[in-house]
């Protein structure tokens, strides 16, 4: 996988146009774009379309070839592990199939990343976690879905670091990701289920004592809970 350039903000909005033209259909898969074509469209310098052309480049969605143009790339050819691709996905694709997708990847490593903090979370990993989940609780009673996310955000990452698996914790950016999607595009109720944090308490409360099955089994009764609001919150359902 390509490193992803570094871009400033112009670069920054024409690869989000670029982007979320790609996961709409805007660009089809198999369209062939070209620089000229990218500047004129968005009134950019072809420098700056350049760039924007490489960060796509680096996620998998397009190809650039010398006398062929910019290519774009099937689904299949993505890197959709990356929060920015799958934060497009939210926004102008199929949204509630996408965080189901995501909720069935969550199932398949966040429940073993919690045994494994069971077993090797640090005492100050334990109450970053515990007050995370006081905070839930209180922002979950006012209704304030920004100040829950936050603290949501924190929970989770918190719980990958504290498994001390690299693989797990470079995994965060997608549950970040999945948990802002819901908050963001209107999937959570206007206060959040009670029930979900008694989990994530839960959830704290076993890796504090090293309880790595009911660990385990918690934090998948969170994924299936998330995974049930999703679609029956999902707009329009």
């Amino acid at each position: 996988m390509l490193e992803r350039p570094v871009v400033g903000a112009l670069h920054s909005s024409l690869v989000t146009a670029l982007g979320t033209g790609i996961v709409s259909g805007k660009y089809p898969v198999g369209c062939v774009l070209t620089l000229e074509a990218v500047s004129a469209e968005h009134g950019v310098s072809r420098s700056v379309a350049r760039e924007a052309v490489r960060v796509l480049e680096s996620m998998g969605m397009v190809e650039s070839r010398r006398r062929v143009g910019i290519t774009v790339l099937p689904a299949d050819r993505w890197n959709l592990f990356d929060p920015v691709v799958i934060r497009w996905r939210l926004e102008v694709g199929d949204r509630t199939a996408q965080l189901v997708s995501l909720s069935e990847l969550r199932m398949g490593f966040e429940p073993a990343a919690a045994a494994l903090a069971a077993r090797r979370a640090s005492p100050h990993q334990c109450r970053v976690m515990a007050t995370a989940v006081s905070d839930m609780v209180m922002h979950g009673r006012t209704g304030d879905l920004d100040a829950y996310l936050l603290a949501d955000k924190l929970f989770h990452q918190t719980m990958l670091e504290a498994s001390g698996n690299e693989m797990f914790r470079a995994l965060n950016g997608v549950v970040a990701e999945v948990l802002a999607g819901r908050t963001h595009h209107g999937m959570m109720p206007e206060k959040p289920n009670m029930a979900a944090i008694a989990l994530h308490d839960e959830v704290a409360r076993a890796i504090r004592m090293g309880e790595q099955e009911q660990a385990q089994r918690a934090m998948r009764a969170i994924i299936d809970e998330s995974a049930t609001a999703i679609v029956e919150d999902a707009p329009g359902e």
